[in-house]
């Protein structure tokens, strides 16, 4: 009887050493996930501001140039109305 005890409390300690280190390969995956999604996150970071600088320089051109587009296609309108 003792002997099986033995034997019942070896393979419960050598379940749980198997469990824990399963648990810390699990934990190893899940930190290189998250570093994963990290610099992708990141990354996305940057290119949305230098999405932003890019269409901000673009509105500071395409703004006037529609100001100017539509005074031109209002002058001769103007004009006929001048006496």
């Amino acid at each position: 009887m003792p002997d099986e005890t033995a034997t019942l409390l070896r393979e419960i300690r050598d379940n749980q050493r198997a469990s824990l280190q399963l648990q810390r390969e699990y934990m190893a995956l899940y930190q290189a996930q998250l570093d994963r999604a990290e610099r992708i996150n990141d990354r996305t970071e940057a290119i949305q501001g230098r999405a932003g600088k890019a269409i901000r320089a673009i509105l500071w051109l395409a703004v006037p140039l529609l100001l100017l587009l539509l005074a031109l296609m209002l002058w001769p309108n103007l004009r006929a109305l001048s006496p």
